[in-house]
């Protein structure tokens, strides 16, 4: 991270003749060159249209379906359970090409929600290993009270036991933004149209046939890295908080 930072800063001539050391000129030209050669806000502003979409259907998805299968005994619970665990277990890009086909089917090939669908069903077989592990371990007897007090089901979910399971969100949040944010198979995959391309499939346009463009390279890459230092620096307590949670459970 170190070392990319300081070549943003350099020239692609320098950052060979000195690729250890600091920049003899701090230069901002790099920066200033991604936004306007690289359409660099375009593909910003994909990424993270198509990370927060999936996000939000994964944690919602999740979160209902860790809940239910957690805190409702009933026939099969198990069997389910187990089933989407199988999920952690294969990799999604097996399914490369029945997805393709789904997508082709669906006619949502070139748009951003091809991607976003893919991304959170990717995500749900974790999220819901996390939270509902979680919300096993949060005492029945706060549900008989709140329930007592006239809570319905969806209020005791809201109003008691999101608040108590913070922690796994951010877990299961940090966990999922990195690898949806920097995935470069499913663009590469499903988006043909330069406009809806995502961060990581437009930065491709500084790596030419005969030449490589390392500086502005180096500097879309920082900018790319930003929002999710950015993240984990925000949500980096209940992350912790997350981690020492689940490493005493049981």
């Amino acid at each position: 991270m170190f070392f990319m930072v300081l070549s943003s800063f350099k020239t692609t001539r320098e950052i060979f003749q000195r690729p250890f050391g600091f920049p003899a000129r701090w230069t901002w030209q790099n920066y200033t060159g991604v936004w306007e050669a690289a359409h660099f806000g375009i593909y910003f502003r994909n990424s993270l249209a198509v990370t927060v979409a999936a996000m939000a259907l994964l944690l919602v998805t999740g979160t209902l379906a860790a809940y239910a299968l957690a805190r409702f005994p009933f026939r099969g619970n198990d069997l389910i359970y187990l089933y989407f665990l199988t999920g952690i277990m294969v990799p999604i890009r097996l399914a490369i090409i029945p997805l393709f086909i789904l997508m082709r089917d669906l006619h949502l090939l070139d748009t951003h929600w091809s991607l976003i669908l893919v991304y959170a069903a990717s995500g749900l077989p974790s999220a819901i290993f996390i939270l509902a592990g979680f919300f096993r371990a949060v005492p029945r007897e706060l549900d008989n009270a709140a329930r007592i007090d006239g809570a319905g089901e969806l209020a005791i979910l809201v109003r008691v036991m999101l608040p108590l399971v913070r922690p796994a969100l951010a877990i299961v949040t940090i966990y999922n933004v990195i690898p949806i944010w920097n995935d470069f198979f499913f663009p590469l995959v499903f988006i043909h149209q330069d406009r809806l391309k995502t961060l990581p499939l437009g930065l491709t346009v500084f790596f030419g046939e005969f030449a490589t463009n390392w500086a502005l390279l180096f500097a879309g890459l920082t900018l790319a890295a930003a929002p999710v230092v950015g993240l984990y620096v925000v949500m980096s307590q209940q992350f912790i908080k997350g981690l020492t949670a689940g490493a005493v459970k049981g």
